[in-house]
């Protein structure tokens, strides 16, 4: 078996834009004619640029090749030009490759990649989602605690027993910050708010973006201990574990972080450190399903357990599943909602989603194909990237 050719689709996510401006997928195809999805998290560059990328690096790296030979492929990439250093750029655009040689090789086994990566553990998937904003809203429910109590009602009638938000407030490119003392209340009000609508029917995930200083965090760690969130995300900017790891020692509630980290080697220092107890990798993002399923045993030796970061397409999504499902420290899944509206409509066959829960799959490879009329009805025609940050410092 060998790859033989690329396909790119850079598709636009219509309003209200769950999961990002835009997704990148590719297709890779095989000269017997198997055809394997993959997709791209967050590349900070272009997107049409970003499907030039993963068409030059199939065609320097995997074309012509077996797709089998997943570990072969990924030091070649990793070491291209000359580097061998986590570059969240190259390892987008290979776990996009990556996965979508699983996918291939999982449908020439005629079994789900899960099967392939150790066999199925879990029979179904805790998930979560945020709290989103509806047509109508009269408040931003990102920033009124009111509403957000309310309609946290809305998730747990469709199962969710954990439930994201994160008003901290706007994360910027000159953080790590000390919040506001306005923001700091805010924060402890939306979790007095939503403890008192959930009880003890779902958990709290407290989501931050790297906003804070390890002091700051701490502050904001202290006044929200006494409502016991699941985990605090990402409280002080990725490019210094030491800094999360000064606040996982000063808390009762678990650190979770990851998703702007790439390869085993980000995790192992997240890891050596104490960095944190949850990760969450990006399966988009981080190199691929095999070099997750590494980094979840690296895990699992220190005890620490798995939380796969989704804001992006369902072609990750679909990744996240399998390694979620084969994962023995598996904690809870990231979810777009129930997995509808246009996460539903670009796939043929949408992801499974009952009672709070993700069903993994039992088709072959990842379990979902792309809907190519779909995808071509909505093109990305935008200039901005998938998420950005505000380009001004944030003042207290």
């Amino acid at each position: 078996m060998r790859l033989t050719g690329i396909e790119t689709f850079v598709v636009g996510n219509p309003p209200p834009h769950f999961g990002g401006r835009y997704f990148v997928f590719v297709r890779l195809s095989t000269a017997c004619g198997i055809t394997g999805l993959g997709e791209a998290y967050c590349v900070p560059f272009s997107p049409h640029l970003v499907a030039q990328l993963a068409e030059d690096m199939f065609a320097r790296y995997a074309e012509g090749r077996d797709p089998h030979d997943i570990e072969a492929l990924w030091r070649r990439v990793y070491s291209a030009g000359f580097t061998q250093h986590p570059d969240l750029t190259v390892m987008g655009v290979l776990s996009a490759l990556e996965m979508a040689c699983w996918d291939i090789v999982g449908k020439a086994a005629g079994q789900p990649v899960y099967k392939l990566l150790g066999g199925q553990v879990h029979e179904a998937l805790r998930a979560y989602t945020y709290i989103y904003p509806r047509p109508g809203d009269q408040s931003d429910v990102y920033h009124d605690p009111d509403l957000a109590a309310e309609r946290a009602q809305t998730y747990l009638d469709m199962g969710f027993t954990a439930l994201k938000f994160d008003p901290a407030g706007p994360y910027s490119a000159f953080d790590g910050r000390q919040l506001s003392l306005e923001a700091l209340d805010l924060c402890e009000r939306f979790c007095k708010r939503l403890r008192e609508a959930v009880g003890t029917q779902a958990d709290l995930l407290f989501g931050t973006h790297g906003q804070m200083t390890a002091a700051g965090a701490i502050r904001l760690a202290k006044r929200l201990e006494a409502y016991d969130p699941l985990w605090l995300e990402e409280p002080v900017p990725p490019d210094a574990p030491e800094e999360s790891a000064r606040v996982a020692r000063a808390t009762s509630i678990p650190i979770a972080t990851g998703e702007r980290l790439a390869t085993k080697y980000d995790f192992a220092r997240l890891l050596d450190c104490g960095g944190a107890a949850i990760l969450q990798m990006n399966l988009g993002r981080v190199g691929g399903l095999l070099e997750a399923k590494k980094i979840a045993g690296m895990a699992e030796v220190r005890h620490a357990q798995i939380a796969p970061h989704l804001y992006c397409g369902p072609v990750v999504g679909a990744a996240n599943v399998q390694l979620a499902t084969c994962s023995p420290n598996f904690l809870i899944l990231e979810s777009i909602e129930d997995w509808g509206g246009f996460h539903s409509q670009i796939l043929k066959t949408p992801i499974r989603f009952e009672n709070g829960h993700v069903v993994p799959p039992t088709a072959p490879g990842l379990g979902v194909e792309l809907n190519d009329e779909v995808a071509l009805a909505h093109p990305y025609e935008g200039h901005m990237l998938h998420l950005d940050m505000t380009q001004h410092p944030v003042s207290p």
